[in-house]
C-alpha cells in the first residue's frame, strides 16, 4: 500500500450542484480524521477545482432551471431515472475531466476515492475501467437512487436506507457492494448543547422558535410561505437562514415585515446544528443532507416545494416514518404554529418521540467505518 509519511490518504470528490453533496464530503472527511489520526483527507468539488471559470456558470444555470422550471427538471429526472448517463454526457465528462482527474489522483496518490456526487463517480469509474486500481466508494446523498449513480466499477456504495439498497440490487449491483450507513452528517450534529446557552449566544428570546432554511437558493422571501409565517411573529420567534445568498439577506433586512424583535436573519453559518437544537420546528426544502441533519437533532420538520424527483422521495421517506410533514396548504402551517403557541408541550413530546424512533432506525455502520475497513 502506498502510504506517504505513515498516512493513508482518502480523496473525496463532490460537485457544487446543491450544497448537500459537498457538506456530506466534508462531514465524512472530519469523521474519518477524528476516528483515525493516520488518515488524511482531501475534499474537492471536481468541476470547480478543474474549471473555476466555467463551473459557476453551469451551476448557476442549474439553479435557475430548478427554481424557474421545476416541472421540467422533474420530467428529465423521471425520463432518465433507470438509466446511466447517456454516451454524449459521458463523453463530455471524459473530455472535460478525464486526463486532469487522472493527474490529480497520480499526484496525490490516495488509498481510496470517495464520491458524493454522481459526476465524479462516473469519471473515476471510467478511470478504473482503464486500469486504475484504487477502491472507489460512492455515497448516495438522498433517500432515492437515480440511474446516474449506478456503475459496476464502484467497489462500495454507501446508502441511506434498505429501500435504496434494494433499488441498487434491482439494477445489477451485488449485495456485497452496498452498505446501509445513512448519509454522513458532521460529527458536531451528534453533540448535545444546552438550549439556554445557544439562545444566549444567538441573542434569541425564550419563545417557541421556528428555523426556516432554503434561502441560499433564493427560496425565502416574498412568497406565500413567508407571509403565513409573518402573521405569527408576535407569538413565535423565527430564524431565517439565507446561506450564501447575500442578495436575499439584504432584501429581507430592508423589508419592514422582517424588522421585528422576534425575527432573526442569518447568512452563512457553520452552526446549523446548534440552531436546530435551539429551535422547536424546522421548515425547509427537503434536501437529503438537511433532512439527515434534522433527523440527527430529532427536530420535527415541515417540507416546502420539493424538487420533483429526489426531494419528493425524501419527503415520502420522512413523512412515512413520522419525522416530518409536507406543507400541503396554509392549514398545515397554521396547525403547527398554533400548536407551538398554545400547546407547546405537544411539540416537545413530538421531539422526544422522534428521538426514540431515530435510535431504532439508525444503521449499524457509518460511512467512515466502511472506508476504514477498505483501507485495512
Amino acid at each position: 500500500m502506498n502510504v506517504l509519511h505513515g498516512k493513508k490518504r482518502v480523496l473525496i470528490l463532490s460537485e457544487g450542484f446543491g450544497a448537500g453533496h459537498t457538506q456530506a464530503a466534508y462531514a465524512l472527511a472530519v469523521s474519518l480524521e477524528q476516528r483515525c489520526s493516520t488518515i488524511e483527507t482531501r475534499v474537492l468539488e471536481l468541476g470547480s477545482f478543474l474549471h473555476p471559470t466555467i463551473a459557476p456558470w453551469i451551476i448557476h444555470a442549474y439553479k435557475k432551471t430548478l427554481t424557474a422550471q421545476p416541472k421540467l427538471y422533474g420530467r428529465l429526472y423521471r425520463s432518465q431515472y433507470k438509466k446511466s448517463l447517456n454516451r454524449l454526457t459521458q463523453l463530455a465528462l471524459h473530455r472535460i475531466f478525464y486526463a486532469q482527474t487522472a493527474a490529480i489522483i497520480q499526484q496525490w496518490a490516495p488509498q481510496a476515492i470517495v464520491c458524493t456526487h454522481p459526476f465524479p463517480s462516473v469519471v473515476v469509474s471510467r478511470l478504473k475501467r482503464a486500469g486504475l486500481d484504487i477502491p472507489l466508494c460512492t455515497v448516495i446523498t438522498d433517500y432515492d437512487v437515480h440511474g446516474t449513480w449506478v456503475s459496476r466499477e464502484v467497489n462500495k456504495y454507501m446508502v441511506s436506507t434498505e429501500d435504496v439498497k434494494n433499488k441498487l440490487l434491482g439494477r445489477g449491483i451485488t449485495a456485497a457492494q452496498v452498505e446501509i450507513t445513512g448519509i454522513p452528517v458532521h460529527p458536531s450534529f451528534r453533540v448535545a448543547h444546552d438550549k439556554a446557552m445557544i439562545r444566549q449566544q444567538f441573542q434569541l428570546a425564550s419563545l417557541p422558535t421556528v428555523l426556516v432554511m432554503g434561502g441560499g437558493w433564493g427560496l425565502i422571501g416574498g412568497d406565500s410561505l413567508s407571509e403565513h409565517l409573518m402573521t405569527w411573529r408576535d407569538r413565535i420567534q423565527f430564524i431565517f437562514c439565507l446561506g450564501n445568498n447575500e442578495k436575499a439577506l439584504t432584501k429581507l433586512a430592508m423589508d419592514a415585515r422582517y424588522q421585528h424583535p422576534n425575527i432573526h436573519l442569518l447568512g452563512f453559518t457553520q452552526e446549523i446544528g446548534k440552531l436546530m437544537e435551539a429551535s422547536d420546528l424546522l421548515v425547509t426544502k427537503p434536501g437529503g443532507m438537511t433532512c439527515s441533519e434534522g433527523l440527527a437533532k430529532s427536530i420535527p420538520m415541515l417540507f416546502y416545494d420539493p424538487i420533483p424527483g429526489q426531494e419528493e422521495e425524501n419527503v415520502h421517506y420522512f413523512t412515512q416514518l413520522g419525522f416530518g410533514e409536507p406543507i400541503r396548504s396554509a392549514d398545515t402551517i397554521a396547525n403547527w404554529l398554533s400548536m407551538l403557541a398554545s400547546r407547546y408541550t405537544d411539540v416537545e413530546a413530538k421531539r422526544v418521540s422522534n428521538y426514540h424512533k431515530k435510535k431504532m432506525c439508525l444503521p449499524s455502520a457509518d460511512c467512515s467505518e466502511v472506508i476504514m475497513q477498505l483501507l485495512g
